[in-house]
């Protein structure tokens, strides 16, 4: 059937404008935004939005809350934003490309490493859950180091934000694993920013504030070590527990929006506690609820084996096939280990 000159001509001007869409140049300054004067951007700067890309991830009444502005205001900096860095609706193709520049960060254990799909991946929350001396510090220390190195080494080049609720932090052990590693221990530990959260309101604030410090600093890996100690034990009984899921599922996404909007891996750990349906198997889940579990990218169960060995067991994950393997906790800080074989008697 052939076409009228229409069609033809409105064929035409649906090309042009995906060309243009495609051809939307990068804005690098909010000042640059439309409907974002030297007044707006000093209010936006004050309530920590210093970015395009920190604007292009809030929520709107977060930005006109923080930062004191209309909504209709917030609606439109953000919409500017968010079509700066093309963030409205692409095709399946492109995502794919944008997928390519992920990052696989090495735990420093070929069998975890396999474990993950390769590595702690950026864009991404992985979650390390066990209980008390299954790994999940020791972990965390190691990626210190290992995001430090060279991308060929498995390392991301960058630096290291630790967020350490629980006090588990060591600069010691850090300084230990680079000394057995053959690395300068000294220069590692430079490049890991600490801050110790007393309480969940601290932790949240520490987060808000984690987005300009991420971007300055070239931080590609942020870890909370453990992320829902401090909701437990301040918001307790049923009564509490809206509220409290409320606050952590928004500290949840904000870790999301910065690991997205920055290409950075973010690594949380989490405790666990019983579970009463378990009649068979482990007795033991992951604490949170659904609101950990849905927030979480990748979730690792730890746990402690036998001859003195922890287990590695990936338990949700949108892609990686569910199975386990082992490792052990050295000078070096995890190496890869195999359980010996059963002896039959």
């Amino acid at each position: 059937m052939v076409e009228t000159k229409e069609k033809v001509a409105e064929k035409g001007s649906k090309e042009q404008k995906v060309e243009k869409v495609d051809e939307v140049e990068k804005i690098e300054s909010i000042l640059d935004l439309e409907g974002v004067g030297p007044v707006t951007a000093g209010k936006l700067t004050d309530a920590g939005f210093d970015s395009v890309e920190s604007l292009a991830v809030a929520p709107i009444r977060e930005v006109a809350d923080k930062a004191n502005l209309e909504s209709s205001v917030a609606l439109k900096v953000i919409k500017a934003a968010r079509q700066s860095m093309q963030l409205d609706f692409i095709n399946a193709k492109l995502l794919w490309e944008r997928r390519q520049g992920l990052l696989k960060l090495t735990t420093g254990s070929g069998n975890v490493n396999k474990l993950l799909g390769g590595g702690v991946e950026t864009q991404a929350i992985t979650e390390f859950v066990g209980e008390f001396g299954s790994g999940k510090s020791q972990i965390c220390m190691k990626l210190s180091i290992t995001a430090q190195l060279p991308n060929a080494d498995g390392g991301l080049e960058g630096k290291v934000l630790f967020i350490d609720t629980e006090g588990t932090f060591a600069p010691q052990r850090i300084h230990q694993m680079a000394t057995s590693m053959q690395l300068e221990p000294e220069k590692l530990l430079e490049g890991i920013y600490y801050s110790r959260a007393y309480n969940s309101d601290h932790q949240i604030l520490i987060i808000d504030r984690a987005f300009k410090l991420c971007q300055e600093e070239n931080v590609k890996l942020l870890i909370v070590d453990s992320v829902l100690s401090h909701f437990r034990s301040e918001y307790i009984g049923r009564e509490s527990l809206s509220e409290r899921q409320q606050k952590l599922n928004a500290h949840l996404h904000k870790l999301t929006r910065i690991a997205q909007a920055l290409n950075l891996a973010v690594v949380v750990t989490n405790q666990v506690q019983a579970n009463p349906q378990a009649f068979f198997g482990d007795p033991t889940r992951p604490a949170g609820g659904h609101i950990m579990a849905h927030a979480s990218t990748h979730r690792i169960m730890l746990r402690k084996a036998s001859g003195g060995l922890r287990a590695a067991k990936v338990i949700d994950s949108p892609y990686l096939p569910e199975s386990e393997t082992f490792f052990h906790i050295t000078e070096k800080g995890i190496e890869d280990a195999q359980p010996k074989a059963r002896r039959d008697d």
